[in-house]
């Protein structure tokens, strides 16, 4: 297995008015080619911290963060699904190639093949109203997997969904993860999750 990431030693301190607060310190992790990896910890803990610094969203305060491949790109799944109403499915699932200008006709028609491949082809030309949550996180995972990262950072992705979905859909996005072959950090609070 190739290493794609290398952590050393990060710390993160925010400033306010009131003093510094510690959010993180001393992270050490190695990360490797199609390897899935979950942290768990309680809520305010420092785990969004450090996907926002992977993806590149804060500035560390101390420590090394070294990508072992160029140009490496970082897909970022948000705790919601940040779906535009206004967009259909489709076209919500195009967003991040757009914004990288990379949307192309062979690129459309591989997004459109993982919404068909993944139970989603009848809702293609829908709006995000007319899918359940499950859904929801689904195109989600989809949109983010259109931009074709080398690394997912997915961000409590079922915290926001029942029970019972949230069962049936964790089992979806790992074996849209694995089928997919990327690798994968996912933040959760929920041991139960993790084990799922």
């Amino acid at each position: 297995m190739n290493k794609l990431l290398e952590i050393k030693n990060l710390k993160k301190r925010y400033h306010d008015k009131n003093g510094e607060t510690l959010a993180i310190e001393n992270i050490n992790l190695d990360i490797y080619e199609n390897e899935f990896i979950s942290i768990v910890g309680s809520s305010g803990c420092g785990k969004s911290t450090l996907l926002s610094i992977l993806a590149n969203l804060e500035d560390k305060s101390e420590g090394t963060i070294k990508y072992k491949k160029e140009n490496i790109r970082i897909g970022y799944m948000l705790q919601k699904d940040s779906l535009l109403p206004w967009r259909t499915i489709l076209d919500n699932c195009l967003l991040g190639l757009e914004i990288k200008n990379e949307l192309t006709k062979e690129k459309k028609e591989k997004v459109i093949s993982l919404l068909d491949k993944y139970g989603l082809k009848d809702f293609i030309y829908k709006y995000p109203s007319s899918l359940s949550g499950g859904m929801r996180q689904r195109v989600a995972l989809i949109r983010t997997l259109a931009i074709e990262p080398d690394i997912l950072l997915l961000d409590e992705p079922l915290s926001s969904l029942d029970y019972q979905t949230r069962i049936a859909l964790s089992d979806d996005l790992y074996k849209i993860i694995k089928d997919q072959g990327k690798t994968a950090i996912m933040v959760t609070h929920d041991l139960g999750e993790v084990e799922f």
